[in-house]
């Protein structure tokens, strides 16, 4: 089920943006709609600029040109965005519970000691089933695996029922079958929920069975569209600024530099997929 564009208002507007860092610019005249229950892919290398951009929709680095607006407001966080940031070390001896941990997605940023009332532990406990990780509820965060950890701070990431979350890295370092879990999980609350989902990653490949759309960073710049569109010659020829070609090998679409062109990183892709209808 792609996501109907249309008079909706979107979830996220991305007007002409562009941001500079210490004096470099990372990336500019980057510019798309996220609508209601769509999935996202923030898809390039290291150094290309994809936290940035999440930290962008979140209003937390500042924009030097353009304007980004979510749920037809300034940037910045609320109940309405989840949030799930790249790299979360958890000390194994941390004396929290998985619950523990889902809960500080409704009262972590309130000062002094939390009173969860039963409607909060039942709002942890839908939150954990949303993500299938009810048994996890009383195990310590630290004490679980990486795919159990992601699962518990995806649950975090919902427990507020947002309209958007913003996902960093979700998928790395977890093994093929967690990644499978996860991505299935992530498309299914899409749909559920009318979520739109924006999520980092290097490789498109796990993504493709649930994704509408791509944002391929590269350059400073970005390509906008459904894998079909954007995996081509032609638009990453563009994109690059150098010869790319697009190849399919044993099912799977390969990205590399032209023959004689100047190296640059390849970057895998699977054969583009159609995001299948609910039943």
């Amino acid at each position: 089920m792609t996501a109907v564009h249309g008079e909706r208002e979107p979830i996220v507007r991305i007007s002409d943006a562009a941001v500079v860092l210490g004096g470099r610019t990372v990336w500019s005249q980057v510019g798309f709609d996220v609508q209601p229950g769509e999935f996202l892919g923030l898809i390039g290398t290291n150094g290309t600029g994809k936290t940035t951009l999440l930290r962008a929709i979140l209003g937390t680095v500042p924009l030097a040109e353009g304007s980004i607006q979510v749920l037809g407001h300034a940037r910045g966080r609320g109940h309405d965005l989840g949030y799930v940031p790249q790299k979360v070390v958890v000390d194994p001896d941390l004396p929290l519970r998985a619950r523990d941990v889902v809960a500080l997605g409704l009262d972590g940023a309130k000062v002094g000691l939390p009173l969860r009332t039963r409607s909060t532990w039942e709002r942890v406990e839908r939150a954990l089933g949303a993500v299938d990780a009810q048994d996890l509820s009383e195990r310590r965060i630290g004490r679980l695996s990486g795919g159990q950890q992601q699962r518990v701070l995806l649950a975090q990431s919902l427990v507020s029922d947002p309209k958007l979350v913003l996902l960093d890295e979700p998928l790395a370092n977890l093994d093929p079958a967690s990644v499978q879990e996860i991505v299935a999980l992530l498309g299914r609350i899409s749909r559920e929920r009318n979520m739109a989902v924006i999520l980092t990653a290097h490789d498109m490949n796990p993504l493709l069975p649930v994704l509408d759309r791509i944002v391929y960073l590269a350059k400073g710049h970005a390509a906008v569209g459904t894998t079909q569109e954007v995996a081509r010659t032609d638009v990453l020829t563009r994109l690059y600024g150098s010869p790319i070609e697009v190849v399919t090998v044993h099912g799977r679409v390969v990205i590399l530099p032209a023959s004689g062109a100047p190296d640059t990183e390849a970057v895998h892709h699977s054969e583009p997929v159609q995001r299948e209808p609910l039943p």
